[in-house]
């Protein structure tokens, strides 16, 4: 891991980027029980007064099936940590007792008060028609969980869906490009 230490005199800064198209988060653990779980990719940054671990999920499904979901990581202490959400960001405050599902892989982060599993989809038809994972997240409050629309794993799979064979970029649909590639005898 890189650390960064200021040894001049006054302020300084550091700068860092998000390593797709989302948002990144700047998280206050004091404002969180200084705990938060998120996703093992989300997390970014912190302040020297942050640790990082591996959460471990307690049940056997979300052991075996989480995909996604399962490998998260732990930040505890007391100071910033910048996590990232991929595509557009939602959050959620839960109530006690209040359940959200959601696709494994758009979880970010969740507050250490929230109860996590994985659950199946449905029946058959969904697992083998449904285009999606066969499981999803459910969340049970009380506690604060931020959602992405653009999970790494989606973006990276409908890039390679439009790369086509060997690596070339298949048609936008612009009459240009078919033209184009009839004249380069493609």
């Amino acid at each position: 891991m890189t650390v960064f230490t200021h040894r001049g005199a006054g302020k300084a800064k550091v700068a860092f980027a998000a390593p797709y198209p989302g948002t990144i988060l700047a998280l206050d653990l004091d404002d969180y029980g200084q705990k938060l779980i998120c996703q093992k990719d989300a997390y970014l940054a912190a302040a020297k007064g942050v640790s990082i671990g591996i959460a471990f999920q307690k049940r056997i499904l979300t052991g075996l099936f989480g995909g996604e979901g399962f490998i998260m990581q732990k930040l505890e202490g007391d100071g910033l940590v910048f996590v990232h959400a991929g595509g557009t960001l939602i959050e959620r405050e839960l109530k006690a007792g209040e359940e959200l599902h959601v696709d494994t892989g758009c979880l970010v982060a969740l507050t250490q008060t929230v109860d996590y599993d994985v659950e199946t989809v449905g029946g058959v038809k969904s697992m083998i028609f449904g285009g999606e994972g066969v499981f999803f997240a459910r969340l049970r409050g009380p506690g604060h969980v931020w959602l992405q629309s653009l999970p790494f794993s989606r973006l990276a799979g409908r890039i390679m869906a439009n790369l086509g064979p060997a690596g070339r970029r298949t048609d936008e649909g612009s009459v240009l490009g078919v033209l184009g590639n009839i004249i380069q005898g493609r």
